[in-house]
């Protein structure tokens, strides 16, 4: 057997739990797609180039278009290696998202048509991507994804967060819903998409969040993870992918936004501020709390926080599925591996770069060498070692 096609062994026989975590954000999904596409291929040059993203981690989170990643990076094909690379989400994102998000042609009155949506309905009728989800990743069910994965969706019926998590599928079969109505449900942004109703029946019948599955799996006693203790934070690796924002910059004023009604909250600049706000902070709340624990423990070179906080005008858009739109958002990601690694200011929440030079294209390549170094360890130390590491 080739050396990148041993599966990764439980976190017992290493020294690190790996966690990858990827935000929400529409289109700009190309951001992180970008990202992991050249981590992918810093682990390619380590290991061959059948290595893939999954191969890696114990656990990947995603939510919205985050989920979508996900999904399809762990999804099986028939010889039951991940259905994409991480190269071809790019060109997932150019070819389908145009059909996702069709752009109206010109409108005389174009704003006051994007207010009567807004009221009458989502914005977006979501036929295509439900087409291309349910093509993509078939009959497949959570249990099936190629390592375990983190997908929090929203029971609007509930009024309460659903966590679809390969941990909570192993206790609780009614979790085991396709994987192709969890990308989906994640995916349905109000005042965007529709909503989305599925039902899962038992045989009777994003990066805070993965860490918090995990730890629930240690304190239930789970296996893989003896003898890790519960906070035992300092053991995590942690890569958290953002997709943007327009926060640094001022996308929105206190002055402004104390004139709007509901017509401006739900639409305003081209972007639905209702949702941007939630969104954005949800993020900004996890990063921060994250960041805290690995400074807490002196272990902040275990966590990279990969996030463009500048972005404005179009760019900044989740739904301007325009060609060049789209083009120059794989530019923003391209252009943010070039820049410092950065973390948030825990005094002023501002996202700032570390007194370290290090780009955050230099902080892949380290942490690229820290995942290969663990799955072989694992590899080595675990009872299959001899029956597959063939390095």
């Amino acid at each position: 057997m080739e050396k990148t096609h041993a599966p990764l062994q439980p976190p017992t026989f290493g020294n690190l739990i790996t966690v990858l975590s990827i935000d929400g954000g529409g289109i700009r999904g190309l951001i992180p797609g970008t990202i992991l596409a050249f981590l992918e291929s810093e682990l390619q040059k380590l290991d061959g180039e059948d290595a893939r993203i999954a191969d890696y981690f114990d656990v990947i989170a995603g939510t919205s278009t985050g989920g979508l990643v996900t999904a399809m990076l762990t999804t099986p094909d028939e010889k039951n290696r991940p259905l994409f690379a991480a190269k071809d989400i790019k060109e997932f994102y150019l070819s389908h998202c145009p059909k996702i998000f069709p752009q109206p042609g010109f409108q005389l009155f174009a704003n006051a048509t994007k207010m009567m949506k807004a009221l009458s309905g989502p914005k977006y009728d979501g036929k295509y991507l439900h087409k291309i989800v349910r093509e993509k990743l078939g009959s497949t069910r959570m249990h099936q994804t190629l390592t375990n994965v983190v997908i929090p969706t929203f029971d609007i019926k509930q009024l309460q967060p659903t966590i679809f998590s390969s941990y909570q599928v192993k206790e609780k079969q009614s979790l085991d819903a396709l994987l192709s109505d969890v990308c989906i449900a994640t995916s349905a942004a109000p005042t965007y998409l529709p909503a989305h109703r599925f039902e899962t029946k038992t045989s009777d019948g994003q990066a805070l969040v993965a860490i918090g599955e995990v730890t629930k799996a240690i304190i239930r006693g789970n296996s893989d993870f003896f003898p890790i203790k519960p906070m035992d934070y300092g053991r995590f690796l942690v890569i958290s992918l953002g997709t943007g924002s327009g926060k640094s910059e001022g996308k929105y004023s206190a002055n402004e936004a104390a004139k709007w009604g509901l017509l401006s909250w739900l639409t305003s600049g081209g972007s639905t501020p209702l949702v941007d706000v939630f969104t954005q902070s949800s993020a900004d709340m996890v990063d921060l709390h994250i960041s805290e624990v690995f400074q807490a423990l002196h272990s902040q070179e275990n966590y990279l926080r990969i996030q463009d906080d500048k972005l404005s005008g179009v760019v900044s858009s989740v739904d301007i599925a325009t060609q060049k739109n789209l083009e120059d958002l794989v530019k923003v990601g391209e252009g943010l591996l070039k820049k410092p690694v950065s973390r948030v200011n825990l005094e002023t929440g501002v996202f700032e770069p570390c007194k370290m030079e290090e780009s955050n294209e230099k902080a892949l390549i380290r942490f690229a060498k820290l995942l290969s170094e663990e799955k072989w360890l694992r590899l080595a130390r675990s009872p299959n070692g001899q029956a597959t590491n063939s390095k």
